[in-house]
């Protein structure tokens, strides 16, 4: 059964993902860092399934230490938590080998959704990397990559339907068809996924 590493600095955050975390349907265990080298030290002694890594920490941060972390194990699978939509924190995760992000604030079942795509994605990459077609991005309609593209930028939903010349509500539909196809609990979630396929640059 899955073992979660959460990784924050702020022990009222950290306590707070860690029930949130435990709560989540075939978590079996998780154990916890307070900065990101206790995060580089924990994960090599529990081999944790996923770990959840705050983006912004004193002393080492979060996107050094899952740089570092990936480097020393390849194999390891990381979601950055931030407080924001913070784009270019995703892109920056992203860059140094996150497989998701997660606003920190997101209930419980996007959460779970996270989790759950991030263990997921690990075997659908292995399957693809023996030939299958699992692992690759899916196909998205031209709008669906407009949103996406757009979200990229920063761009809120009214921004979006003004440049494609669609309503807001219409925007809001393809931005949902798109979180289903990509496996996304949130906007932010959906930009990592874009980058870490290609969709977006």
């Amino acid at each position: 059964m899955p073992t979660v590493l959460v990784c924050d600095d702020s022990n009222l955050a950290r306590e707070a993902l860690r029930h949130a975390v435990a709560a989540v349907p075939g978590v079996d265990r998780v154990v916890e860092a307070s900065s990101g080298e206790e995060a580089l030290s924990r994960w090599a002694a529990e081999r944790p399934d996923v770990t959840l890594m705050d983006v912004r920490m004193p002393g080492l941060g979060g996107v050094e230490a899952t740089r570092r972390l990936l480097a020393l194990h390849p194999d390891a699978r990381v979601v950055m938590l931030t407080m924001g939509e913070d784009v270019d924190g995703v892109a920056r995760a992203v860059k140094a080998g996150a497989s998701g992000y997660l606003v920190k604030d997101s209930s419980s079942e996007e959460l779970a959704a996270a989790l759950s795509y991030v263990l997921t994605a690990g075997d659908a990459r292995r399957a693809a990397a023996r030939g299958g077609a699992a692992g690759g991005a899916p196909a998205l309609s031209e709008r669906e990559q407009q949103v996406l593209e757009g979200m990229a930028k920063g761009q809120s939903n009214a921004e979006i339907g003004r440049e494609l010349y669609l309503s807001e509500d219409t925007v809001k539909t393809h931005a949902r068809r798109l979180f289903r196809k990509v496996g996304a609990s949130d906007r932010a979630h959906a930009v990592a996924i874009g980058f870490r396929w290609g969709l977006v640059r």
